[in-house]
């Protein structure tokens, strides 16, 4: 079907209906809200954990026609859900033909589409405006003005229009004017400067912006959302009560809660396929990544009040996906099998991500980094492989058996040397873990079980020494050259 191009047109269309001529953004989007709900379809699609708890409260807020802002500490999602809002916004929107302010062609609110109208009536231009285009966002920051967000007079527009510096046509628009009929969004509130706020707040409450001190109003419709982050509040600046007082809702958003949602989050967003080998990743590796964050929102020489952004587990699984890339792509293995190992390769992904306490800072992030993947995979050895039978691996190491494991070594090679301590690969297939006749995630169950028995000090683990007994300075059984078991480095 052919879009009306003019005013004329449009007016014959749905478009020129009363009840659509009154609909506000808020409106609009409350509207298309209820149509979604009703079919049952997710209202943020790839949003996942806040089904029963930010979710609901959103969909209140877009439900109430409420200005909202979004509390959550870094990479909870908070800018993903913010730009999600444009896809409850219709397809395309008619506008007056080259207004910068998107001017409802039936109500235009700036001197450009008031005189077209006036000069040209059912035949002024009109064109259309897609959803992807009426979102605006703004990251606050100190530097920003009130002509950034309001607008200022353009003395070069003046000039050149011949225009008196009061007239409306000389004005050069901020965003929030360009956002009219749209969604505008300001990321980390608390670092826009108080007499900025203040510039909200008519915006807010009457609907309205003037702009430079002339009698200009403009009565934009537009939805603003917030988002902050709490400890900003006293770290880098504030939200001003009155701003805060006109915001309609106040949201809270959180980390995963289960390490099954966790680790959903971090499996679509991690990036994985690549492109060559097939990526095999055993689900308890993946599972440790997952609680290193999880280790590390409860560890107390962590900074809880900056929080461990899920990125964390992202960026880790990448990592560790790399070095097993690197890994088949120097051995020439068919398939790229992440391992335990690999997680201790992947310790850059963790440490610059993590704000520490005094106490931790004394230790130094990469000590805090091996505690808790040691600790993680201790978890994750106890859930899969707790209660099970281990007294022959132990007592193995603890008869002066000793393991130094080649990290960069192919997968057979090692199944070869952990075939040496009794029960180990036994344990593995009895528990699941991994096949026999599958080297790469036989490998990586060995190295968990290892690390599992290393993490509660049943043996030890050392970058120079490998795997070796828990008390090394019990004597043990004298082995000709390095004992029973073989060292793999």
């Amino acid at each position: 079907m052919t879009k009306p191009e003019t005013l004329g047109d449009l007016a014959q269309t749905e478009w020129g209906a009363d009840e659509r001529r009154r609909r506000t953004v808020k409106d609009e989007m409350r509207a298309n809200l209820l149509c979604r709900l009703e079919a049952e379809q997710p209202v943020f699609p790839g949003i996942v954990g806040f089904d029963d708890t930010v979710v609901p409260q959103i969909v209140n807020a877009i439900l109430s026609r409420h200005n909202f802002i979004l509390l959550g500490l870094r990479g909870q999602a908070k800018s993903r859900i913010v730009r999600g809002l444009m896809t409850l916004l219709d397809e395309e929107v008619p506008i007056l033909a080259g207004s910068e302010v998107n001017d409802d062609p039936f109500a235009p609110i700036s001197k450009y589409g008031r005189t077209l109208v006036e000069e040209q009536g059912d035949r002024a231009p009109i064109a259309w405006l897609p959803r992807v285009q009426r979102y605006v966002e703004k990251l606050a920051t100190p530097d920003v003005t009130i002509a950034d967000i309001i607008g200022d007079v353009d003395p070069i527009k003046a000039a050149r229009g011949g225009h008196l510096l009061s007239d409306e046509l000389t004005i050069h628009y901020g965003l929030l004017p360009r956002a009219n009929r749209g969604v505008f969004a300001i990321n980390e509130l608390p670092d826009l400067a108080a007499k900025i706020q203040v510039g909200l707040f008519n915006i807010m409450q009457e609907g309205d912006v003037q702009i430079k001190g002339y009698p200009i109003r403009m009565s934009l419709d537009v939805c603003l959302v917030f988002t902050a982050n709490p400890e900003d509040y006293t770290a880098r600046g504030k939200i001003i009560t009155p701003l805060k007082d006109r915001i309609g809702s106040e949201i809270m958003t959180h980390y995963p809660r289960t390490l099954d949602v966790g680790m959903a989050i971090t499996g679509q967003e991690a990036w994985l396929e690549r492109g060559g080998r097939p990526v095999v990743i055993p689900d308890f590796i993946a599972e440790i990544v997952e609680r290193v964050a999880f280790e590390a929102r409860g560890d107390k020489r962590v900074d809880k009040r900056s929080g461990v952004s899920q990125r964390l587990p992202i960026s880790v699984l990448e990592n560790v996906v790399s070095n097993a890339e690197r890994r088949a792509t120097r051995t020439r293995e068919r398939s790229i099998v992440p391992r335990v190992s690999d997680i201790y390769a992947a310790l850059p992904a963790i440490t610059g991500k993590l704000e520490l306490e005094y106490e931790g800072e004394l230790q130094g992030a990469e000590t805090i980094a091996r505690e808790l993947i040691r600790r993680a995979a201790g978890a994750t050895f106890d859930e899969r492989v707790g209660g099970a039978n281990v007294d022959d691996i132990v007592h193995w190491f603890d008869e002066g058996g000793a393991l130094k494991v080649s990290h960069d070594e192919r997968s057979d090679t090692l199944l070869k040397g952990f075939a040496v301590v009794p029960g180990l690969l036994d344990l593995v297939t009895a528990t699941g873990l991994a096949k026999r006749k599958d080297p790469g995630t036989a490998v990586a169950g060995c190295e968990l079980v290892l690390e599992g028995l290393a993490a509660e000090r049943r043996i030890a683990r050392s970058e120079e020494a490998g795997y070796t007994r828990a008390r090394p300075d019990r004597p043990g059984p004298s082995f000709p050259r390095g004992g029973p078991g073989p060292a793999l480095a």
